[in-house]
This record gives structure tokens, C-alpha cells and sequence, in this order.
């Protein structure tokens, strides 16, 4: 029996999209557990910092105006539990970010607990000369 509560927190992910061909599905390229509003937009605000300088000048330009103003309004979406979108256009591909608020679930473990008894008949295979 699990005896910790579901903590609050925030799933993060990135997904790229190719604008080209327009039958291209987003491909998911990165996922993050935040387990508060700030942790959860810094983790796009350090990515944005970090490919800004690659990015051309419209893409940069739209990310460094939620660096800028876009991020005070994440942050406060974030507090009341609202899902958050960020996006940058690079050339033919569309990056988003997405903050959804989520439970986290604990994960049982075997800590503590009695195994069921067919667990001590079970016996390693021994390898025989052939493997």
C-alpha cells in the first residue's frame, strides 16, 4: 500500500514540427518533470538562452519576447493551473514547448513488503557450454 500522496507539479515537453511538407506529424524531442511553476518555465528559458544565438533573427526575436514579457504571463498561468504554450518558428520548422499542471503518482516499491512465495522457487539459469 502506498502511504505517499500524489505531489503537484508540471509535465514539460518539446516537440519540433517540419512546416515543408504539411503531412509531417510533431516529433517529440525532449520531456521534463517540474515539480514547481518557476522550475517549470526556466526549463524553457534555458533553452530558448541556449539556441537563441542559432536561431535566425524572427525566430530570436520571438524568443526573446517571451524571455521578456511572455514568461511574467506563463509564470502566473502556471500558478493557477493553467496549461502554457511557447513556440518559435526557425526557417521551416516549429518549435513548441508545453506546460501542462499534472499529479505525479508514486511509484511502489518492494521496500518493506513480503514477496510472494513463488519468488523462492525461482532459479537462475545456469549456462551450459553451448551459450
Amino acid at each position: 500500500m502506498l502511504t505517499v500522496k500524489p505531489q503537484r507539479g508540471y509535465w514539460c515537453e518539446c516537440w519540433t514540427e517540419d512546416l515543408t511538407d504539411g503531412a509531417g506529424w510533431p516529433a517529440l524531442r525532449a520531456s521534463f518533470d517540474a515539480h514547481s511553476a518557476p522550475q517549470a518555465d526556466r526549463w524553457v528559458a534555458v533553452t530558448l538562452r541556449t539556441i537563441s544565438p542559432a536561431l535566425d533573427p524572427d525566430a530570436s526575436d520571438q524568443a526573446w519576447a517571451w524571455l521578456y514579457q511572455g514568461r511574467i504571463a506563463t509564470r502566473r498561468a502556471l500558478m493557477r493551473s493553467e496549461p502554457c504554450t511557447v513556440t518559435v518558428t526557425q526557417a521551416q520548422t516549429r518549435i513548441t514547448w508545453t506546460i501542462r499542471p499534472v499529479l505525479f503518482l508514486p511509484l511502489a516499491h518492494r521496500q518493506g513488503t513480503e514477496l510472494p512465495p513463488c519468488t523462492h522457487e525461482f532459479k537462475p539459469r545456469t549456462p551450459h557450454a553451448s551459450d
